[in-house]
């Protein structure tokens, strides 16, 4: 259709539609349909993180999930840091605690995932991510801290068998006990 057709067919049926006058109720209208477009959207992503894992999952599922929820959440928390005006500080109070969230779900796939590949990958995540850390606090002049290794292990109940001596420190609970 030629451009001066065109515009003529949309002139005539812009003349037969009845268009709303702008005002308060054409603001309501669009208002309406912005939540009604933007509603859906969050109700689904909401969705995608469900409260409670299934009934039919294993324990060692249960207790991966679990640990998973927990190291998110805390995340997520740890993440929300109060503005200091200063922004370079700013990025590394809300970096650090997302990249110390990697780590955590990379040493949760240590302790229970069993592809070697991904348990590999998770590895290098750790390493890449305390760096990352590192030389974000660096950069802004603050100490890096926490160079220990991740511990892919579940924590434990405190062992009663540890004995503490002066210079000296001995753990009978790894297959010494007799």
């Amino acid at each position: 259709m030629p451009p001066s057709r065109f515009r003529r067919a949309l002139a005539v049926f812009a003349g037969r539609c009845r268009w709303p006058k702008p005002g308060l109720g054409t603001a309501f209208l669009a208002a309406r349909i912005l939540v009604a477009f933007a509603f859906p959207p969050l109700v689904f992503a909401h969705e995608s993180h469900p409260a409670a894992p299934p009934a039919a999952v294993s324990t060692e599922e249960r207790a991966f999930l679990e640990e998973n929820e927990a190291a998110m959440t805390k995340m997520m928390n740890d993440m929300a840091a109060k503005p200091t005006g200063d922004i370079d500080r700013d990025f590394v109070a809300m970096m650090s605690p997302h990249h110390q969230g990697a780590i955590d779900m990379a040493v949760i796939e240590l302790r229970y995932g069993k592809n070697e590949q991904l348990r590999r990958i998770a590895q290098e995540i750790i390493v890449d991510q305390m760096q990352e850390i590192a030389a974000m606090k660096l950069a802004i002049g603050e100490p890096a801290t926490d160079t220990t290794p991740a511990p892919t292990q579940p924590p434990s109940a405190p062992n009663t068998t540890v004995h503490h001596h002066p210079g000296m420190q001995m753990d009978m609970s790894t297959g010494m006990k007799k």
